[in-house]
């Protein structure tokens, strides 16, 4: 299978090397290479892109430059013009989202190499040049105040670009050094909480233990423990079982075994002996 070629960047009359640079910087963040300038003013000053590159001078080394358009677009099958403001011709108009798709379609299908005209920064592209694209992407924003920056729009039409190829999960729980918890353990891990609210006369009255457990149940399902933190909490419990500190251990060891098993307290709490303050 030939490798799929990613859409070229073309900035139209670029103004100010620092966006250039910046641009380079967005574009690479997804895989895009191919930067193309049509037109930009004579003093751009390639350093200050370079500079501005952060590790994307490559693409400002590489960059193809042009006089036209039409020059720029020649080897290009879609081509789209991305503007702000509604202009008086009939062409498609499309989000970023449908752009990165139907770019990855052609791409995927027939092979054709894509093309994103961006127009300098103050003024946007012309209608001259807009009627050389296939299409028209628009953004969605606040119609109170939708100006983007150049790298803005340029990383906005990569992450879309990026996004219809990426199997990153929408969700995920990295987990390192661990796993998540299984159910035997979260099992072990309720029974002896509740042995030890009970030990504590928390579950009462009785008529109420039942629907006070599977609230504290539900607690801990919705926090999706690990098995590391279901070892740690079992530890909290007997932590908290073994106090008063310095309570004579042949009482409280047994105590802590037991409710730890869910098996029932050989010791009443009010038999405790008082801790050892030292006095």
């Amino acid at each position: 299978m030939p490798k799929i070629q990613s859409p070229a960047i073309i900035l139209v009359g670029a103004q100010l090397g620092e966006n250039v640079g910046t641009v380079a910087r967005a574009m690479l963040n997804f895989g895009l290479t191919d930067l193309r300038l049509v037109r930009p003013r004579p003093d751009w000053q390639v350093e200050r892109a370079r500079k501005a590159a952060a590790g994307a001078q490559n693409l400002i080394d590489n960059r193809a430059m042009f006089d036209t358009v039409a020059e720029a677009t020649r080897d290009l099958g879609f081509v789209v013009a991305t503007t702000a403001r509604l202009r008086d011709m009939v062409k498609p108009v499309m989000t970023p989202v449908h752009l990165g798709q139907q770019m990855r379609t052609q791409a995927t299908e027939t092979g054709t190499k894509s093309g994103v005209l961006f127009g300098p920064e103050r003024t946007g592209l012309d209608n001259e040049d807009i009627s050389l694209a296939d299409a028209i992407c628009r953004v969605p924003l606040n119609p109170d105040f939708s100006s983007l920056n150049l790298a803005q729009a340029v990383l906005l039409i990569g992450y879309e670009w990026f996004q219809t190829a990426d199997g990153t999960p929408s969700a995920q729980l990295p987990v390192p050094d661990t796993r998540p918890a299984n159910r035997a353990e979260l099992h072990g891990m309720f029974s002896h909480f509740e042995a030890a609210l009970d030990a504590a006369g928390f579950l009462a009255p009785p008529e109420k233990k039942p629907a006070m457990a599977r609230n504290l149940r539900n607690m801990f399902h919705r926090a999706s423990l690990t098995e590391q933190d279901v070892r740690t909490f079992r530890g909290v419990i007997n932590a908290l079982l073994r106090w008063p500190r310095g309570a004579d251990d042949r009482i409280i060891k047994p105590r802590v075994a037991a409710i730890s098993k869910g098996e029932p307290d050989p010791g009443a709490a009010d038999d405790m002996p008082p801790a050892d303050d030292g006095t």
